[in-house]
């Protein structure tokens, strides 16, 4: 019997040493490789490219599913964390109500002038400078009233005016580019170990097939071995990131699923991203304005500015210019320009910015107390969706590779 004290140093010196040192290296390559495409095909291309009537082609997963990504998140993460009344409280009524208000009282009467000036200018110019001024003032002073009862009654039935699942759907489906920009940015630690742990995974499954070379050298075990490589080293990668779910002990060591390690990291980055780019104060007040609930919000702020302008003087002046049916056009331009002047008001960047760090607060501090089973929610879905497909590619490449050593070999 041949020991391999007797032929290993042979071995090592022959033709077949450059092979030997190659399995490794070669297993290292094909695991980083394998795992790094598939994290690329997981978000890229943002649109199909190929031929779709043939189905050669391929479009990234997350954007392939944005609208079914972004119902996931809703249905896992958002729904769990708030509810749109919490969230409204959170925003302080009273707070947006006063902002309305200031800059309602500085810029509406310039803009009901404008509107009159505009489509009744003889008349305007006419009117004595003290009825107007009498005109000015009893909307400055009724605006507050009618902002205050406008903002409460919008958050009493905040919840029948938007749905949040819907919303956040529409928005995220015709912008993929965000969803995967969500996914990047919340699981960018994961993602990067994804990546890493495929190169060391890869050399230690490399040194395990050069151990069974060493005892059995038969050339085809080469694609077989990378084939299994690039399968086992996506397969572990996808699975560490999200298990185990608790703290496991083995020994001196800690294990538990990366992407529940940096819990508090992850729920900073969500947290931020929602309040920035997905419930901001001003898409929730665009969906409450013009979404496909609008007629019931504009019938809300109808109903509260009609006091306004059914009083006694603003409506004489107001029937005498225009008549009754010029008055009620003239409802329909006052309440456009008060929607309008709100949205804008709300959009000073100061403003905004403090609301969204106060959502970006209350998702941050909910996500903190999440059970680590539904926290793992907020990013798995991107993985889970086709997960099968990345983990077969891993192993196709793994293949090729190792048919490719074995010709050159």
């Amino acid at each position: 019997m041949i020991r391999m004290q007797d032929w290993l140093p042979a071995f090592l010196s022959g033709p077949q040493a450059g092979l030997l040192l190659s399995l490794p290296l070669v297993a290292a390559l094909v695991g980083w490789f394998t795992n790094w495409i598939a994290i690329e095909m997981t978000f890229r291309p943002l649109r199909y490219m190929g031929w779709r009537f043939l189905h050669l082609g391929w479009q990234g997963i997350v954007p392939a599913k944005a609208g079914k990504m972004a119902g996931l998140v809703v249905d896992h993460a958002l729904t769990r964390l708030t509810s749109l009344s919490e969230l409204f409280r959170e925003l302080q009524p009273e707070l947006l109500a006063a902002h309305i208000s200031d800059h309602l009282n500085r810029d509406m009467v310039s803009h009901i002038d404008d509107v009159m000036y505009r489509h009744h200018p003889v008349f305007w110019e006419s009117l004595p400078w003290l009825v107007k001024q009498r005109i000015h003032a009893r909307i400055r002073r009724q605006v507050p009233v009618v902002v205050d009862g406008i903002v409460d009654e919008l958050a009493e039935n905040i919840e029948d005016l938007i749905d949040l699942r819907t919303m956040v759907v529409r928005q995220l489906s015709a912008n993929p580019a965000l969803v995967v920009r969500a996914f990047r940015e919340v699981g960018a630690s994961e993602l990067h170990f994804v990546v890493r742990s495929g190169l060391w995974f890869g050399l230690l499954f490399g040194c395990v097939q050069l151990a069974v070379w060493l005892i059995w050298p038969e050339p085809w075990l080469i694609p077989i071995a990378g084939l299994l490589v690039g399968w086992v080293t996506n397969w572990l990668a996808l699975n560490l990131v999200f298990r185990p779910l608790e703290p496991v002990r083995i020994g001196p060591f800690r294990i538990q699923g990366l992407f529940l390690q940096h819990k508090a990291q992850v729920a900073q980055r969500f947290a931020a991203l929602v309040a920035d780019e997905v419930l901001t104060l001003d898409n929730l007040l665009q969906e409450i304005m013009q979404g496909p609930q609008a007629d019931r919000s504009r019938a809300i702020i109808r109903r509260h500015l009609t006091p306004v302008l059914d009083n006694n003087l603003v409506q004489a002046v107001v029937q005498f210019a225009v008549g009754a049916e010029g008055q009620a056009q003239l409802r329909q331009q006052v309440l456009g320009h008060v929607m309008s002047l709100s949205l804008h008001s709300l959009a000073e960047p100061r403003f905004h910015h403090e609301r969204s760090r106060m959502i970006e607060n209350l998702l941050y501090r909910r996500m903190l107390v999440m059970s680590n089973a539904d926290f793992q929610n907020v990013l798995r879905p991107a993985f889970k969706e086709d997960e099968w497909i990345l983990i077969a590619l891993g192993a196709a490449l793994g293949g090729m590779a190792g048919v490719l050593q074995m010709l050159l070999a």
